[in-house]
């Protein structure tokens, strides 16, 4: 069994589902930190400064007016956080979109790679020198 289990590892789709769950939990954080530090001041510039993380709606508990969404997490009211939804859209949307064109860019170069190069056929200089020699053969058993 521990020997199966060392071809199982060894195998390349392994390997590479690791490098992949590697790159995506960095490059997560680009786009969260793309997101929260250059979308969201551009989205808060079009709606006049509003936050859409803090709309939340109490469904039972109290919690002070005007709070935070995570004051009102932390006063232990149950809250209806669409605002915090609406962003986690959002930010799947641009997630989605970015793997997207990436996807798209490593499609496109794998193609021209596996592309076969054109093949220029060959156009032939002139007659060979046997083309010639036979030519010149065949004139002379021609009767003059």
């Amino acid at each position: 069994m521990l020997n199966e289990f060392k071809a199982f590892i060894a195998k390349g789709n392994v390997m590479d589902m690791a490098v992949g769950i590697i790159v995506g939990a960095a490059f997560t954080a680009i786009v969260k930190s793309m997101v929260n530090d250059l979308l969201n001041p551009f989205i808060g510039l079009f709606t006049g400064g509003y936050d859409f993380t803090n709309l939340y709606v109490v469904l039972s508990g109290s919690v002070p007016e005007g709070a935070s969404l995570e004051v009102a997490r932390e006063a232990g009211a149950a809250i209806f956080a669409y605002g915090a939804f609406t962003m986690a859209v959002i930010n799947f949307l641009i997630i989605a979109f970015v793997v997207f064109m990436l996807v798209r860019t490593v499609n496109r170069v794998k193609a021209q790679a596996e592309k076969p190069e054109e093949v220029v056929p060959e156009v032939p200089a002139g007659p060979s020198e046997l083309d010639i020699l036979i030519e010149i053969r065949d004139q002379l058993k021609k009767p003059a």
